[in-house]
């Protein structure tokens, strides 16, 4: 899908909006920050991402996982990159689980040799995700950039703030609004399950056991192929989060609710369940019918979630390795 200039013009003006909406946003961010102090930053994100993508199609879905994950705990700051036994990267909704590390710590390694201590590792997170987005057949979108990395990682917060799939739909939006965000960016940003994949124990409670029969709002086919996958393994076996275009981000995931083949209970319950039915089936139901409208919506719910909490000026540092504060 091609954009022109005055839907990026549109999208641009609307970042103002945004900014004086969003909780913790400072306002100081910027889509022109590097473009005098490490013009390369563009290019040397692109490379990388296409080339990871490349080998591995995946990578796309992984990286703006990852700077969802990052946002949301001590806002978008890089810590879910920090090391350590009591990173955010080993807590219980990211161990084993969020990828992409090593493209990150790629890119920061070539920024230090063009523009030493001046790209932080949270632009470069959120940069990325966009580039996943895009070269998965999404949106373009104004990211803001001049965040600056944090000091500390906060596991307690990734443990308890993120959003899990075993969730109902009124907790998730409730930990959506503690950050400054709606309803609306809740299935919108939902919508970025149109690519990735998911291991087997985040959607097991939906499949039969000995004691319960399979989920009801699941596709009885959809239900006995992911039973046969996830049978007698470890949890961690992964299958796709859109069955009908799992690579391609689009609309497909909308259709797939419809459908009864969401593959999380968060995802299905968007528009099946009790609270979903009262406060998201609506919205399912209009991005599912209008590929254009939720491109529009997520590159505004994108960069509404890249606006939390920046450290901007001289909060924080620019780290010279993500992995540790210098």
């Amino acid at each position: 899908m091609e954009y022109s200039y005055s839907y990026r013009f549109m999208l641009v003006c609307s970042v103002l909006v945004l900014c004086l909406n969003t909780r913790g946003a400072r306002c100081q961010l910027s889509d022109d920050f590097y473009d005098y102090i490490c013009p390369d930053v563009y290019t040397v994100l692109q490379q990388h991402v296409y080339a990871a993508m490349r080998t591995e199609m995946r990578m796309g879905a992984s990286l703006l996982r990852l700077h969802f994950h990052d946002c949301f705990v001590n806002g978008c700051d890089g810590s879910i990159l920090l090391d350590g036994d009591d990173g955010e990267k080993f807590a219980l909704p990211n161990k084993n689980s969020v990828r992409g590390f090593e493209v990150i710590d790629a890119i920061k390694e070539d920024l230090e040799n063009i523009c030493p201590e001046v790209v932080s590792c949270a632009d470069i997170v959120a940069l990325a995700a966009g580039y996943g987005v895009l070269f998965s057949g999404g949106p373009y979108y104004d990211v803001l950039l001049g965040r600056r990395d944090g000091l500390v990682a906060n596991q307690s917060g990734a443990d308890n703030g993120l959003p899990s799939p075993f969730e109902p739909i009124k907790s998730i939006i409730q930990k959506f609004n503690d950050v400054g965000l709606d309803t609306t960016d809740v299935v919108v940003l939902s919508g970025g399950h149109t690519i990735g994949r998911a291991r087997c124990t985040l959607f097991s409670n939906r499949l039969s056991t000995t004691s319960s029969s399979a989920d009801p709002t699941l596709d009885a086919t959809m239900a006995a192929n992911l039973q046969s996958l996830c049978a007698g393994g470890d949890g961690n076996e992964t299958t796709v989060l859109d069955i009908t275009s799992a690579y391609v981000f689009d609309n497909r995931y909308y259709q797939n609710l419809l459908n009864q083949k969401g593959l999380l209970s968060s995802d299905q319950g968007l528009f099946s369940s009790d609270d979903g039915i009262a406060n998201t089936k609506e919205l399912v139901e209009t991005y599912s019918a209008d590929a254009h409208k939720f491109f529009w919506d997520f590159g505004r719910s994108m960069v509404k979630m890249g606006n939390i909490s920046p450290l901007t000026g001289d909060d924080g540092q620019i780290r010279k390795n993500c992995r540790v504060v210098n």
